[in-house]
C-alpha cells in the first residue's frame, strides 16, 4: 500500500492505496464519489473526466498515486454549499443537454475546462472539436453544444 495526500472537492484527503489503483476507483470506491463514471475502461468515452489542478483529465487513465499532492474536483464539487449549481450545470439543465445522464458528469467537467481555456470565446466548431474525447449516445450533442455556448458568458462574467 502507498500513502497519498490530495485535496478532493476542497477537502484534504489522506488515503492508502494499492499502487495499481486507478484514480477513478479511488474516487468511487474509497471516497464514495460515484458521480465520476466508469464507461469504457479504455480512456475513450470521457465519462470519468475530473479536474486535476484545473485541467480536465480522464481519471481512468491515471493512477491514484499519480494524483498525490494534487487538487481534484469531481462533479460533486461543483455546486455551491447551498446547492447552487455551477453555471455549466445550470446550462446543461436549462438546455436539456442530457438524457440518460451517464456521460453528463464527464461532459460537464470537460466543458468547464474548455470554456476556461478559451477566454476569448468559442465557436460551435470549437466546442464540437473540444468535446471529441467525450461520447454521448443519447443526445446527438446539439443541446450540449448550446449549453456550453450559453455557459461561456456566465463563466466569464459577460452575461447580458
Amino acid at each position: 500500500m502507498t500513502a497519498i495526500n490530495l485535496t478532493v472537492n476542497g477537502k484534504a484527503i489522506t488515503g492508502s492505496v494499492e499502487p495499481r489503483m486507478l484514480l477513478v476507483e479511488f474516487l468511487r470506491e474509497t471516497l464514495g464519489l460515484t458521480g465520476t463514471h466508469i464507461g469504457c475502461d479504455t480512456s475513450q468515452c470521457g465519462a470519468c473526466v475530473v479536474s486535476i489542478d484545473g485541467a480536465s483529465v480522464k481519471s481512468c487513465s491515471l493512477l491514484a498515486v499519480q494524483a498525490d499532492g494534487a487538487s481534484v474536483t469531481t462533479i460533486e464539487g461543483l455546486a455551491g454549499p447551498d446547492g447552487t449549481l455551477h453555471p455549466m450545470q445550470a446550462m446543461f439543465r436549462e438546455h436539456h443537454a442530457l438524457q440518460c445522464g451517464y456521460c453528463t458528469p464527464g461532459m460537464v467537467m470537460s466543458a468547464i475546462d474548455l470554456v476556461q481555456t478559451h477566454p476569448e470565446g468559442l465557436t460551435e466548431d470549437e466546442i464540437r472539436h473540444g468535446l471529441e474525447g467525450n461520447l454521448c449516445r443519447c443526445t446527438g450533442y446539439h443541446n450540449i453544444v448550446k449549453a456550453i455556448a450559453a455557459a461561456w458568458p456566465l463563466m466569464h462574467d459577460k452575461a447580458a
